[in-house]
């Protein structure tokens, strides 16, 4: 059950991220820097951030891979890299998730929050939600920046992807 799920986000993950990137590269590059309120404050702070927390959950869940230190890393300065960067991460999720299996998603995992640092156990697959769903976040704050911009921003309904590519 827990399979099937995940595989589906890891799409969704990847067709979101996708639809983001075409939609931020018609901002200009001092659009792209502009802070514009949210939490991490510009496109740039918003996808970076996004990056950045993939990779660190990606090193806790497979050991391997690497990941900043702060929330707020700027991994890459100009969007090209960015978007470069990001569509790697995306293959990289997908191929990990792709080789779980239900008794890896059902097993425990520990790790240590950058925010609060102490020791954390739990099972991989609420974790690997809450991974998928950050993202979803940061991508509705990074869709208020380019609205706010007057540009059309994507929608990231998961019942589109769903209905788009027969996932779910």
């Amino acid at each position: 059950m827990y399979h099937e799920t995940m595989a589906m986000f890891a799409g969704y993950n990847r067709w979101s991220n996708e639809r983001l990137y075409a939609a931020a590269g018609t901002l200009s590059d001092e659009e792209f820097r502009a802070d514009r309120g949210v939490f991490f404050r510009s496109m740039q702070g918003t996808l970076n951030h996004i990056l950045a927390a993939d990779r660190i959950w990606m090193r806790r869940f497979t050991g391997s891979g690497d990941a900043p230190t702060q929330l707020d890393a700027i991994l890459h300065d100009d969007f090209d890299a960015l978007a470069a960067a990001r569509r790697a991460e995306d293959a990289r999720i997908a191929d990990w998730v792709g080789s779980l299996t239900e008794a890896g998603l059902e097993a425990t995992f520990s790790y240590s929050p950058i925010s609060t640092p102490q020791a954390i156990t739990q099972t991989l697959a609420p974790a690997l939600l809450h991974f998928f769903n950050h993202q979803t976040h940061h991508r509705g704050q990074a869709h208020a920046i380019l609205t706010g911009f007057g540009r059309e921003a994507p929608s990231f309904d998961l019942i589109s992807f769903q209905r788009e590519t027969a996932a779910g």
